[in-house]
């Protein structure tokens, strides 16, 4: 989610959900109704019969993300800088001094430096959305342009700042010729701002203070038709409690110009029925309890399914749509692209919460394969950068029962550390440590991208994290270019382990941390239990120290142990593993070697700062 032009006060302090005694097992292969999994207890463990003839999590979900805004990548074709506009940079949207603004980058670029990506142990490249927007919103000094993709207003087109649908079909094919899946992320929430008020007012109307109205005036509440079964009374612009003003029908497909296809109740707060109901930002929010706009965003999204041959969806803004939109589109998306013979089609949503009450609804209820895993990415900094406890730690993981369905688990979920909206890993370390030097934010940095790594879910890599950028927060000031920058705001900017500035290009194969993040992914495909092995808790300190868990392969029986240490000294830890005289050796941060007892207890030292990764000598007895 990218706000209108400047952050608005959008999201309350994330909260980490609470602990939950349940076994990684018993989450590997349990399965309930997906919509009546909102129970406060696990559901039962499985039998061993069962548990052995399930893997970890599906195999089509395997992924390694790299995360790319097309503008801010690379150039490769300066002739649609300026998106076959011309005049200032108000009308164009073009000005790479100012980082507010497109700086040039797009898909022949990205076509360009697939190698680089692919270098990185990439398996599925995820893009900022790519649809034609609004080039330039705002006035003054809130003036911005759509670089980041997400002021769209015609969903049918590639934005020609990016290039062509032709260019697309290229990026694709060439990925996939590469070993690389495309994702695409996309919208249902909003459209561009085109819609405005008469009176021109837009503050917030809630829905029991000024309810919907039929064409001839009776009140009702869209809520009760929101799940579809029942016709969708008859409304015209005066059933609104805000009078819509359409200041240009730009919007494609046509129907996106009609103005009782949104919710027409002012800004939303952030909080309370604003979330789904409010403009976010002032941007047109689409009235998502409609029949016609839940149908109109299934075709929108169909004929990228079959005309582009994507891979997947990551979703925006998920929470500030209703839940029913997600359980009839999330549904109808995933038939439609099973029909295509797309039966792996993945898509995974941007629920914008710490707390897995909040997001795992959205696959249970809302039938999405995933979301992107706030509840991770925040106790992950806290551990690494803020000296946190192992148990918080351990308290994300130990919720992972709450994502379990007939078709997905928490194994599905993306981890990430930091993004384009909140800022970068990077930015953290530094901010929460701020007289460390570069080597100790650099020790840091890799345990988080090894803690990302070696735990369950789909790690993403932000672009330019594995050069080491920085920045001073989160939205425009952590979008830099990863080609030599012209906007001063980003020349200052460090970038950890490297004396680079950003007045030059960043593609950088020996950069530490794109070595850290290669040699992760060569690990992970080496042994494959890292990356979907069944996690099976361990042990948690209480307060700074040793956090560990195995993975193990859930045919074979082969088990790692993985430990982490964020404190300042080794720490050593003494746990039960899952095999009695069983000698284990270091494959990775160490090249020692720890043998269990006959009570199968296993003693281990975690260096400070580090992460050890120990592989049973053999498989485990019948």
């Amino acid at each position: 989610m990218i706000p209108r032009w400047s952050a608005p006060p959008r999201h309350r302090t994330p909260q980490v959900g609470r602990v939950a005694a349940v076994t990684a097992a018993a989450l590997a292969a349990a399965v309930i109704q997906p919509l009546a999994a909102r129970a406060a207890t696990p559901p039962p463990p499985p039998s061993d019969a069962a548990l052995a003839a399930q893997p970890a999590r599906h195999d089509a979900t395997r992924e390694q993300f790299y995360f790319v805004l097309p503008d801010r990548f690379a150039n490769g074709d300066t002739s649609n800088d300026r998106g076959g506009l011309t005049g200032s940079r108000l009308t164009t949207g073009y000005d790479p001094t100012d980082k507010g603004f497109y700086q040039g980058g797009d898909l022949k670029g990205l076509t360009q430096r697939l190698d680089y990506i692919k270098g990185l142990g990439t398996t599925a490249i995820w893009m900022a959305p790519i649809f034609k927007n609004r080039p330039v919103q705002g006035t003054g000094a809130d003036a911005s342009a759509g670089y980041h993709g997400y002021w769209i207003t015609d969903f049918t087109q590639v934005d020609p700042h990016f290039g062509t649908n032709k260019d697309l079909k290229n990026l694709i094919s060439k990925a996939h010729a590469k070993g690389m899946k495309v994702y695409f992320d996309v919208i249902t929430n909003h459209t561009a701002d085109v819609v405005d008020y008469e009176p021109k007012s837009h503050d917030y109307l809630s829905k029991g203070a000024f309810p919907y109205l039929t064409e001839d005036g009776r009140p009702f509440d869209d809520a009760d038709y929101a799940a579809g079964g029942r016709k969708f009374p008859a409304v015209d612009k005066d059933s609104f409690p805000r009078t819509p003003k359409v200041t240009s029908r730009s919007k494609v497909p046509a129907w996106l110009n009609d103005p009782t296809m949104y919710s027409n109740r002012g800004d939303s707060t952030y909080s309370g029925e604003s979330t789904t109901y409010g403009d976010f930002s002032g941007l047109d929010d689409l009235w998502t309890e409609r029949p016609e706009v839940v149908k109109g965003m299934e075709q929108i999204y169909e004929r990228w399914v079959r005309d582009f041959d994507v891979d997947g969806f990551r979703i925006d803004t998920v929470k500030h749509v209703n839940m029913e939109f997600w359980t009839q589109w999330a549904t109808a998306l995933d038939a439609y692209a099973a029909k295509h013979g797309r039966e792996d089609f993945f898509m995974f949503g941007e629920v914008y919460s710490a707390d897995t009450s909040v997001t795992s609804p959205y696959v249970t209820q809302g039938r999405l394969d995933a979301t992107l895993d706030f509840p991770f990415q925040e106790a992950a900094r806290q551990y690494v950068s803020q000296g946190g406890s192992a148990k918080k730690l351990a308290a994300v993981f130990a919720d992972d029962y709450k994502y379990t369905t007939d078709k997905a688990n928490a194994y599905e979920q993306v981890t990430f550390l930091g993004n384009h909206d909140m800022g970068r890993i990077g930015t953290f370390l530094k901010q929460d440590d701020p007289n460390a030097t570069d080597a100790q934010i650099l020790a840091k940095d890799k345990l988080a991208n090894e803690l990302m790594f070696l735990s369950r879910g789909n790690p993403v890599v932000y672009y330019g994290d594995e050069q080491g950028f920085t920045g001073a927060g989160g939205d425009k000031d952590a979008r830099q270019p990863m080609f030599a920058s012209r906007t001063a705001d980003y020349l200052d900017d460090d970038q950890i382990g490297t004396d680079r500035t950003h007045a030059s290009d960043a593609y950088d194969t020996t950069a530490p941390l794109y070595r850290q993040i290669r040699a992760l992914a060569d690990l992970r495909k080496a042994n494959p239990a890292l990356t979907d092995g069944v996690q099976t808790e361990r042990y948690a300190a209480d307060g700074p120290g040793v956090y560990a868990f195995s993975r193990t392969d859930a045919k074979s029986g082969q088990e790692y142990i993985v430990a982490f240490n964020n404190a300042a000294r080794a720490q050593t830890a003494t746990f039960t593993a899952g095999s009695a005289h069983m000698r284990y050796d270091g494959i990775h941060g160490t090249t020692q070697r720890v043998t269990s007892g006959a009570d199968a207890r296993l003693t281990v030292t975690v260096p400070a700062g580090s992460a050890v990764v120990y592989k049973a000598a053999a498989r485990p007895a019948a």
